[in-house]
């Protein structure tokens, strides 16, 4: 275990280096960037103010600069623009930048944001925790949902049980969670009818006066509805999953030999069938975790104001701000592959018949 753990934390290094070099090439080619940005503020063309996003430094930016042959920059003094490029770095050549970028990160060294003038390791600091708790609790309740109601759903297979539970399920895996969301506040939260839950934020003006009871209560009311929206749409898969491993596991001759031995059902079922069934379901949950935290909980952020990491990064989309979007995307790789690899390693202990390292991995 421990040679293939080290080989795969060793290709963690190139497949790093690959995701990031794909990503700055794209971003070279794509137009708009924080250069092009500031001079059309500085046309007119754009609301803001100079002060708003001069502040920040720029000597890990990814995008690509403007020059004096672009559009939006004719009519202003190259003199100018070449100032304006080096305020946000982009006044040495693409390879170099990529380079300077790279060495800064192996440091966790992801420079200033162009428009908010703060590290952007102190800003990741501040929005992660949000979106930790909110991806945690999803997956908690996902895994407490969805495995008791597929073991269910195997063991009833066929029942009128299993088919409309069934039918709840195709519709959790149809609508995505972000919808769900918006559903959500129509209904609860001041939209259309009821207003018993917040609209926005993950804590009440004044929370850090309240006693400890009425915070962890006020925490709980106000993560609610986003945790909701995103189990309601992220059940569906773990729920037929598990019931699809159990059934195909029911199947198999160990089980028919345990029944003619006389054992009972649930000795069977949770005795035999639970620990070979379950070996997908509980290797998957770092996997999941990752999942709802990085994608699925992003617009959900959005919808609901929570300041975390995926209302971070979209806010640095449409601003173009370049250190955030290439630090959360570095921070969302390494721990990508991270969990990738303790979810093999879960595999083998979950189950030590399994050994990666024979096959080469």
């Amino acid at each position: 275990m421990l040679a293939y753990a080290a080989r795969r934390i060793l290709l963690i290094i190139p497949t790093l280096f690959a995701i990031i070099l794909v990503n700055f090439v794209i971003v070279q080619a794509a137009p708009g960037g924080p250069v092009d940005q500031l001079i059309a503020q500085l046309k007119g063309t754009a609301g803001g103010s100079l002060e708003r996003v001069s502040g920040g430094g720029g000597e890990l930016a990814g995008g690509g600069a403007a020059t004096s042959q672009s559009r939006g920059s004719r009519g202003l003094d190259p003199q100018f623009i070449a100032e304006i490029n080096k305020l946000y770095g982009f006044d040495k050549p693409a390879p170099e930048r990529f380079w300077i970028m790279l060495k800064n990160y192996l440091r966790f060294d992801f420079g200033s944001s162009f428009y908010q003038d703060r590290p952007v390791i102190k800003l990741i600091g501040d929005k992660l925790p949000v979106s930790i708790s909110l991806g945690l609790w999803t997956t908690l309740l996902i895994y407490f949902i969805s495995i008791p109601l597929g073991i269910r759903k195997a063991v009833r297979d066929g029942s009128a049980f299993d088919i409309w539970t069934s039918a709840v399920v195709i519709v959790g895996y149809a609508i995505p969670g972000f919808l769900f969301a918006v559903v959500l506040i129509v209904l609860f939260a001041g939209g259309s009818y009821l207003s018993w839950f917040p609209l926005r934020g993950l804590t009440s003006d004044g929370w850090a006066e309240f006693s400890t009871l009425h915070k962890i209560g006020d925490y709980f009311w106000h993560i609610a509805l986003p945790v909701l929206s995103l189990v309601i749409g992220g059940f569906a898969s773990l729920v037929m999953l598990t019931k699809n491993c159990f059934l195909e596991e029911i199947g198999k001759q160990y089980v028919v030999t345990a029944r003619a031995k006389g054992l009972s059902a649930r000795r069977v079922l949770y005795g035999h069938v639970f620990r070979n069934a379950m070996l997908l379901v509980i290797a998957g949950f770092p996997a999941a975790f990752v999942g709802i935290l990085f994608t699925g909980a992003l617009l959900v952020e959005v919808i609901f104001s929570l300041d975390g990491l995926g209302l971070l990064g979209f806010q640095a989309a449409i601003a173009r701000d370049y250190p955030i979007m290439f630090a959360t995307l570095y921070i969302y790789t390494l721990v990508g592959l991270g969990l990738k690899l303790i979810s093999d390693l879960t595999y083998m202990m979950v189950d030590p018949r399994i050994d990666f390292g024979t096959r080469g991995g």
